[in-house]
């Protein structure tokens, strides 16, 4: 018998052009020196890094989708520098968003600053004064001999350019919104002019800097459903100019997820490679479930989904039980990961390559919805695996107009840990638009009020989302998904079917958006509990 442990748009788009948007003079505003400050270029345009030890990254990284990997070795600390103009007896500020062992930044010739040891990303800043008579200035990063790998991200120079020139770039040109999800907007805009060449754009979301990008379009995520949005876009140049704003464009984000209506999905665990697993149909039959979270979709050779790492995706005892319940009028959420196993988080060992991953198992079912469950070390409790996952999950949720994404994480029962929290926070940082997080609370220690601290946790969950994505109480609620342990727990917690009625009936009133529990293998032989999450509404 297999323990699971812990495992167990609309969019409303309008130029406000005219006189009003246009009546700020083109002054010489401060900008960031920098060339390809994010590496969102996709290159290291503007930088030079000893011994092609520098390369871009798309995970981790800080904001956007990209971010400089410095490979310290032995005989090498991988130094990656930029040289820009600056001018003479003049502050400037120099900051950076990075993560290693010894990672430095600094300016050549003059101050510096380093941090020992950052496991996540930690913002290293200094200031520094230029000479009577200096005109440029090379700012650096690197890392330690025999470090290993630092990454960096989001590099600032802050303060006037070193040319003469005042001349400000053209306002771009032409915003447009050009896609919304729930909680992103895309957007696109014509190139400005200046003299001596555009370095990037500043994109404000209702007056706020949201992000930077060096090419014509950007996505800014984090928003809320159901929301208006201003957005507008500044020029900026290598003399540190900036020009005045583009015309705003108003875009309304979708309603709850990507597909317009509230996700709301009660789905417990089925899991056919172990204990007897019954006929899914004939569950149906008796219950009125709908839905099951099929488990589990691991890694084998590598890179590639199968079932338990055996069996393959189609062709097998999987696909026939996939059939059979969508034969009877229901359908199927693949759970990808787990307690155990070999996962794909891991094994992926890119972004993009764990994005094609999932797709394989989204084409091998035309699928609706998948759910990642992340759990241990491995992935959960791993910052790079974290962030690969929540890209990868941006990644096919845009390219599958329509599909539902869920994370399932283990908690405290006061809520999310810290690397809960980190999930979440990077979920909104990386524009990752997931329609679900779902908690799952069990394993608290000894004999648990599961009731109470259930509810405990969820509180916490909701009280997270709220805060992190700026939503409302009951938007976070409809973002949240409670997974159960029936019965008996690993650490001996007992949750009874009075008590799994008690949590059913307190996410039914408080608008949840998922329930689910591990699993119907083990609620034999009355289907007590699925009979009580079939009655789940959300």
């Amino acid at each position: 018998m297999r323990s699971r442990h812990r495992l167990l748009a609309c969019a409303t788009v309008a130029l406000l052009g005219g006189a009003g948007a246009l009546m700020t003079p083109a002054t010489a505003q401060a900008a960031n020196l920098l060339t390809n400050p994010g590496f969102e270029a996709g290159d290291l345009a503007g930088w030079s890094c000893a011994g092609n030890t520098g390369s871009v990254v798309s995970s981790p990284v800080h904001g956007g989708t990209r971010a400089l990997a410095g490979a310290a070795s032995n005989s090498d600390t991988a130094r990656c520098a930029q040289t820009v103009s600056v001018r003479p007896s003049t502050k400037y500020t120099l900051s950076a968003w990075v993560r290693g062992s010894y990672t430095y930044l600094g300016v050549q010739g003059g101050t510096s600053t380093w941090t020992a040891s950052a496991s996540d990303w930690k913002q290293l800043t200094v200031s520094f004064t230029t000479e009577s008579s200096q005109q440029s200035a090379e700012i650096y990063l690197q890392g330690w001999y025999g470090q290993g790998t630092y990454y960096a991200d989001d590099i600032s120079l802050d303060g006037p350019g070193g040319s003469d020139d005042t001349d400000a770039p053209s306002a771009p040109g032409n915003p447009r919104a050009t896609g919304t999800s729930a909680t992103s907007v895309s957007l696109a805009w014509d190139a400005a002019s200046d003299n001596v060449g555009v370095s990037g754009y500043d994109v404000y979301r209702d007056g706020t800097l949201a992000t930077s990008v060096t090419g014509t379009s950007a996505t800014v995520g984090g928003l809320t459903p159901s929301t208006a949005y201003r957005f507008t876009v500044r020029a900026k140049d290598r003399a540190g100019n900036a020009s005045p704003d583009s015309a705003a464009v108003t875009a309304t984000t979708g309603e709850g997820g990507g597909s317009g209506a509230r996700f709301i999905q009660a789905a417990p665990y089925l899991y056919l490679g172990w204990g007897n697993p019954p006929s899914p149909a004939e569950v149906m039959k008796a219950t009125g479930i709908k839905w099951y979270t099929m488990a589990f979709v691991l890694a084998q050779n590598g890179c590639n989904p199968t079932w338990d790492s055996q069996r393959p995706l189609t062709g097998g005892s999987d696909e026939a039980a996939i059939k059979a319940i969508r034969a009877a009028g229901g359908d199927v959420v693949p759970s990808i990961g787990g307690w155990s196993g070999n996962k794909l988080g891991p094994n992926c060992s890119t972004t993009e390559a764990l994005a094609s991953a999932y797709q394989k198992v989204i084409d091998a079912y035309d699928l609706k919805a998948i759910d990642i469950d992340i759990e241990n070390t491995d992935e959960f409790e791993n910052a790079a695996v974290q962030d690969r996952i929540l890209g990868a999950l941006k990644t096919v949720k845009q390219n599958n107009p329509g599909l539902r994404t869920i994370v399932t994480f283990p908690t405290l029962n006061t809520g999310p840990n810290s690397w809960g929290n980190r999930l979440i926070e990077r979920a909104r940082t990386l524009g990752a638009d997931i329609d679900n997080f779902t908690i799952m609370p069990f394993n608290f220690g000894g004999q648990a009020d599961m009731y109470g601290n259930t509810v405990k946790a969820t509180e916490g969950l909701k009280t997270k989302l709220a805060s992190t994505f700026g939503w409302t109480e009951q938007q976070a609620y409809n973002h949240v998904g409670i997974s159960g342990m029936n019965d008996s727990s690993d650490a001996g917690e007992v949750t009874t079917p009075e008590i799994w009625t008690q949590i059913r009936d307190w996410a039914n009133s408080h608008d949840l958006g998922r329930l689910a529990f591990w699993a119907v293998n083990r609620d034999r032989p009355a289907w007590q509990f699925t009979s009580i999450t079939a009655r789940f509404t959300g």
